[in-house]
């Protein structure tokens, strides 16, 4: 498989821009498998899981193709990093109990990348997997978001659409377990908004197309609509959780 990098061109703005996943969804996850799990994480990105992973498990192995974006990565005593693709790694057979892929199955050659799971993931463990959509904007922004994000539709890649569908077709291995509702929230300044914004794929994608930056574009709407720049509205991403357990003893 050919790895498509669509996110080493921001890297550093990814890494200070997104937001942190719940606690309660963390504490779930060390629930299903107890704290003295050995996780690998697949996708890690720069690290937006992994520390609180770090801080659930006795040892976490991450995953990330994109060197630019390991580089972002906190370092972690209970964490090691490979520059290696989801498909595609140095674990031994059977020797995890925790696979996590947080906001990234979408890149991988799925089939491959199950088959690695059945290849690495012990009887009895738990693939977890999550995926947030658009956020929830506040009310007054909500016309500024529909004209930027009507601007950047055209340019994200075609994955997107399994963002969309929070994996809904996705031919999953191992047996379904029920999962409660997890949300991500933050109280976001005007500027923390706008870093956000220009961490998508979709934007970096239209500004290199067209030569402009569709951000900077709507920024003076966003700021008209938010008011004081420096107050903290609300902004908040629902999660899209899939948990899978291998049968077995664990």
């Amino acid at each position: 498989m050919i790895f498509q990098d669509h996110f080493s061109a921001q890297a550093t703005s990814y890494a200070l821009s997104r937001p942190h996943y719940p606690q309660p969804l963390f504490d779930y996850l060390q629930d299903l498998v107890g704290a003295q799990a050995v996780v690998w994480e697949a996708g890690c990105g720069s690290g937006q899981a992994t520390a609180d992973l770090a801080t659930r498990f006795a040892r976490v192995y991450a995953t990330e193709p994109s060197a630019a974006a390991l580089a972002h990565a906190p370092q972690i005593d209970r964490v090691s990093y490979a520059n290696e693709t989801a498909e595609n790694t140095q674990l031994s057979d059977a020797s995890v109990d925790l696979i996590v892929v947080a906001q990234a199955l979408h890149w991988f050659d799925q089939p491959a990348f199950f088959a690695e799971c059945e290849r690495v993931l012990r009887p009895g463990g738990v693939l977890a997997v999550w995926s947030y959509q658009d956020f929830h904007p506040p009310a007054e922004i909500a016309a500024a978001c529909c004209g930027f994000r009507d601007r950047i539709a055209s340019y994200w890649p075609s994955q997107r659409t399994l963002v969309d569908q929070g994996y809904a077709d996705t031919d999953w291995p191992f047996e379904a377990i029920d999962v409660p509702s997890f949300a991500m929230m933050v109280d976001w300044e005007l500027g923390q908004l706008i870093g956000y914004l220009s961490s998508f794929s979709a934007v970096v994608r239209c500004a290199k197309q067209t030569g402009s930056d569709p951000v900077m574009a709507f920024v003076d709407q966003f700021a008209a609509q938010w008011g004081d720049a420096h107050a903290s509205k609300r902004i908040r991403w629902p999660l899209k959780l899939h948990c899978r357990r291998r049968p077995g003893e664990h």
